[in-house]
């Protein structure tokens, strides 16, 4: 489950984290794409929406 949708469960102590020593930090995400020149609309909207949650 993402974290941020529990951040207040696991602060009040209603979840636990059980996984949390096998799990990496997120680093953020890696978008590879050929051009930039012919991107899509809603390509657009997608690296623009990541960037922000970055």
């Amino acid at each position: 489950m993402p974290e941020d949708q529990v951040v207040d469960e696991v602060r009040r102590g209603d979840l636990i984290r059980v996984l949390e020593d096998w799990c990496e930090p997120f680093a953020g995400y890696h978008l590879y794409y050929p051009n930039r020149r012919h991107t899509s609309p809603a390509f657009a909207a997608v690296v623009d929406a990541l960037r922000f949650r970055a």
